[in-house]
């Protein structure tokens, strides 16, 4: 070859090295950045279908149901996300060595099935032997549909080798899920099998249902946890006023206030109890309710798979580790509800508007739960202020029609209201569930690394 050749080839050569190197990498086409979000949030929905239809999942199980889907979704697409750290290391238990690694490179692995794969895997088995034939049948359905949607985008091999990994990463986190104390709570919710010794004071709570004569999940509380176990301390809120039947005291006038509201109860205040009641086996619990919301933001938004599962994965941390602290708070107090306070000291033939639930009242799971997502949503949709205008119509599925909210403080404070107009819980179990809710929320963003996110759209 002549020089004047050499030359030329080395000048291209040089030519385009130097391009390619300025030019910043382009996401992985098949990665959680490219691919839009509609798988995830179809198997979140699923779950809203899977707790509402299977026996022993109530309210405490639910959340953890819903909070290890959300670790799952985003696990299972963060190698593929530049700059996304891992929670392992960051949340209890949840060691590096736990999860499966990597056999070829990323731009060898369709993320979309990946993620299909490990979510259809924790979908057949978060429920034990009692899912239903529907259920189960609509995991397959579900499935099957993702697989098709994306096997044409890759050659086989790739397929079944992101196949392969999103089951690893289902059996990493399903081990993972085993060690929290809670891993067959749905067999025995009230724990008749060990038998919980209720505390013996003035004031302590009372069945107030002969269908759920024992308090539900006594000792949920002592679960791990996803945040330390000193950050669901720290977490607790102050105490409620000193049990008292004397008409003077502070505690008879938080009664009387309950019963002076059902008493007078207007049809909005009716409605918003009803609308916020989420029964268990009714609906999919307050959790899969603000689940049901985070799925309508992120359709909202048209989020791609990377923030639909950055999303599931923080508010799933919240929603477990909300009702681990206000469990807590519940078993610590182990408070009396407004039902039989009122009936036994102000007027034996009150009702409330909406069923009371097994377990005491200090204070509101309702509140609790539904501050945490407050505090999740004004993060990833709002600039810190939590304005946003937001038509809920979640519930529209089992008849309700939507309801239109300013912030989501107001959907928060609304829900935790619902419970003093249904007659279920005193406003200090409210407030100081608000408290709590809040807390929590907030140390998920504070205490665990997330990677950046944009959520954008045309308001």
């Amino acid at each position: 070859m002549s020089l004047f050749r050499i030359a030329v080839v080395l000048s291209w050569f040089f030519f385009f090295y130097s391009c390619s190197k300025d030019v910043p990498e382009a996401p992985h086409r098949n990665g959680p950045l490219t691919l839009q979000g509609d798988m995830a949030r179809q198997w979140m929905d699923f779950h809203c279908s899977a707790i509402k239809d299977t026996p022993g999942f109530f309210p405490t199980q639910a959340s953890r149901v819903l909070g290890y889907m959300g670790i799952t979704l985003y696990e299972s697409v963060v190698p593929a996300w530049p700059g996304a750290p891992s929670l392992s290391g960051q949340i209890q238990g949840f060691d590096s060595h736990i999860l499966p690694k990597l056999e070829y490179s990323i731009e060898d692995y369709h993320w979309g099935m990946v993620g299909n794969a490990a979510a259809a895997e924790m979908s057949r088995r978060l429920y034990g032997h009692t899912l239903t034939e529907e259920n189960r049948e609509k995991i397959n359905f579900i499935e099957g549909l993702w697989f098709q949607s994306y096997r044409s985008a890759v050659p086989p091999k790739v397929a079944e080798r992101s196949i392969l990994l999103g089951k690893a990463y289902a059996e990493a986190i399903l081990e993972y899920s085993s060690k929290d104390g809670a891993k067959d709570s749905h067999l025995d919710p009230f724990e008749l099998r060990d038998s919980y010794l209720w505390p013996a004071q003035p004031g302590a709570w009372e069945p107030t249902s002969p269908v759920h004569p024992h308090p539900l999940s006594p000792r949920w509380q002592n679960n791990r946890s996803f945040l330390p176990a000193s950050t669901i301390e720290e977490c607790q809120p102050q105490s409620h006023p000193p049990f008292s039947i004397e008409p003077d005291s502070d505690f008879y006038s938080s009664a009387h206030k309950v019963y002076e509201v059902v008493k007078n109860h207007t049809p909005e205040q009716e409605l918003i109890a009803r609308y916020w009641a989420d029964d268990p086996f009714i609906t999919c619990t307050p959790s899969g309710h603000t689940f049901n919301i985070l799925t309508q933001l992120l359709d909202e938004h048209q989020a791609n798979l990377a923030l639909s599962a950055l999303a599931y994965a923080q508010l799933g941390i919240a929603e477990f580790d909300v009702f681990i602290a206000c469990w807590k708070t519940k078993y610590d107090y182990f408070l009396i509800r407004p039902v039989t306070y009122i009936r036994n000291y102000i007027d034996p033939q009150f009702n409330t508007l909406i069923l009371t639930p097994p377990f005491p009242a200090y204070t509101s799971g309702h509140a609790s739960e539904a501050a945490a997502g407050e505090v999740i949503f004004t993060h990833l949709f709002t600039n810190g202020s939590g304005e946003y205008t937001f038509t809920d119509r979640s519930q529209m599925r089992y008849g309700f029609l939507p309801r239109k909210y300013h912030s989501f403080r107001e959907i928060a404070e609304e829900c935790a209201l619902s419970r003093l107009y249904g007659g279920i819980h005193y406003e200090f179990d409210n407030s100081l569930g608000l408290f709590t809710g809040r807390a929590i929320g907030a140390a998920v963003i504070r205490d665990i690394k997330w990677p950046d996110h944009d959520f954008k759209r045309q308001r």
